[in-house]
């Protein structure tokens, strides 16, 4: 695994558990009875974006670190892929 390619694939699993953790805790703010002018009431009150962040920065680099793991130790390879729906093979 090259260098790029590992941070397109750290940066594409963080992306991927922020996501993920966005509608943890959402509360509204029609929930929280506190509706600010000009935005939609299904907005979340308190997002808590940092705490999220560091969390799906937690949860990624765990993933990175098994799926470089993987790569990096030969567990699966790419003639392991060309050959992985090939019967027989």
């Amino acid at each position: 695994m090259s260098i790029t390619g590992g941070l397109v694939l750290y940066v594409t699993l963080w992306f991927l558990c922020l996501f993920l953790m966005l509608p943890l805790g959402h509360r509204s703010q029609e929930d929280a009875g506190e509706v600010v002018p000009g935005t939609p009431a299904g907005a979340p009150h308190d997002p808590q974006l940092l705490r999220k962040a560091l969390w799906a920065t937690l949860l990624a680099t765990l993933i990175f670190a098994v799926i470089a793991w993987v790569i990096l130790g030969d567990i699966i390879t790419r003639d392991d892929m060309r050959n992985f729906n090939r019967p027989g093979a």
